[in-house]
């Protein structure tokens, strides 16, 4: 076998993600993926399914990117500064905002002082997160930033704090969010070559890194997730390490057989491409336009993998696998989030087809917000109280 790391290196990128989830998806539908069932004659449903619930929410088809920016539902977050350092504080609040992002569990609430609201979820996280930013948590001096060795020495309590956690709230995952920020923290210092190129060290940076890298203004999209992989690749604890090179959301799997050092392994990476779409608006208020949205993919979370599951696309070979408790990197997981990949990119020209859109006016990322996200979230909420995953999956705070 190859001990090159230019196969793992590829890995690294939203075209392996791609490709291996259209491979996972080809041995599901052959029956070969254990655990898993196909039935695509459940197919046309759930993307009329989508393209109704976008039509609800889009009347007239105007549908931002699928960005954490949608979750800032409170108002408009506090952003200081112009031109770049503005585009710096927009890169901080949303990289600490979409790393805070894995699901809350069912039980957990936030209560917003500002607009006297009540959200839950993606959303209560986002409101959340962007008060914590705006009163100076992340700074270290009370400024709406982030700081690098504020972050590397955040405790937990703090956090705890600012997500209004209690024995009667409680949040998924508190411990492994806060040591995820105080990773980053310590990798926002190690490299100052990607985060400090034109200010103090900051995860706001990367705006300066992306800004070089645009070409007469222009950015393909898969590179905002290239730089987000490089740069944030240490900060996952747990995770595949192979020949020295950190993987990030990329697990085994035993059907993917390859004859290189990449044999079993299926890239994911659906933090970072949530973030890689989340950085595509400041990009854009800065004068970069990114292109080829359609180089990222889907996202491998439970609302779109609950679409296919409660849509009935998908189904479980043993039914009790419903109520087992599973970890992220068991094959069953791996393959659903794979599997989810592939069936968004088939669903788009169907979604597209049946809201007379165009693909150049209607990306992949328009569909995840008008869409699928919330055609799979409306499921939920009809099978299940409460409206939590179909599956039952032991997270650390750092997947979904």
């Amino acid at each position: 076998m190859a001990t090159s790391t230019e196969p793992l290196q590829r890995l690294l990128s939203a075209a392996a993600v791609r490709e291996r989830a259209h491979d996972m998806l080809a041995l599901a539908i052959e029956g070969r993926i254990e655990g898993w069932r196909v039935d695509l004659t459940r197919f046309d449903a759930a993307a009329e399914l989508t393209a109704a619930v976008t039509r609800e929410n889009y009347p007239d088809l105007a549908v931002p990117f699928h960005a954490r920016w949608r979750h800032f539902v409170a108002g408009a977050p506090k952003l200081a500064g112009e031109g770049a350092e503005r585009g710096r504080a927009a890169f901080d609040l949303v990289i600490l905002s979409v790393l805070l992002d894995a699901g809350s569990g069912p039980g957990w609430r936030y209560v917003d002082a500002e607009s006297g609201k009540t959200f839950t979820r993606s959303e209560g996280l986002g409101v959340a997160s962007q008060r914590l930013f705006e009163g100076g948590a992340f700074a270290g001096d009370g400024s709406a930033r982030a700081n690098g060795e504020a972050l590397a020495s955040l405790d937990t309590a703090t956090l705890a704090a600012g997500f209004q956690v209690s024995i009667d709230n409680p949040l998924v995952g508190l411990d492994g969010r806060a040591a995820l920020l105080r990773r980053l923290g310590a990798q926002v210092l190690a490299r100052p070559d990607l985060f400090a190129t034109a200010d103090a060290p900051r995860p706001g940076g990367l705006f300066d890194v992306l800004a070089a890298r645009a070409s007469r203004g222009r950015l393909p999209a898969a590179a905002i997730l290239e730089l987000l992989l490089e740069a944030l690749g240490p900060i996952w604890a747990g995770r595949l390490v192979v020949d020295g090179l950190a993987l990030g959301d990329c697990w085994r799997h035993p059907a993917l057989r390859r004859d290189d050092a990449t044999d079993g392994l299926v890239p994911l990476h659906k933090l970072s491409q949530w973030l890689a779409y989340s950085l595509v608006e400041p990009l854009e208020a800065a004068g970069i336009h990114v292109t080829d949205i359609d180089g990222l993919t889907g996202l491998a979370e439970y609302r779109n993998g609950g679409l296919f599951l409660d849509g009935g696309i998908l189904s479980l070979a043993d039914p009790e696998d419903a109520v087992r408790a599973h970890h992220v990197s068991d094959p069953l997981i791996v393959a659903w989030r794979a599997m989810t990949v592939a069936l968004l990119d088939r669903m788009a020209p169907k979604v597209r087809a049946l809201l007379g859109a165009s693909e150049a006016d209607f990306p992949l990322a328009r569909m995840l917000e008008g869409g699928s996200w919330a055609a799979g979230r409306r499921l939920a909420a009809e099978r299940r109280p409460g409206g939590g995953p179909p599956l039952n999956i032991l997270s650390d705070g750092t997947v979904f």
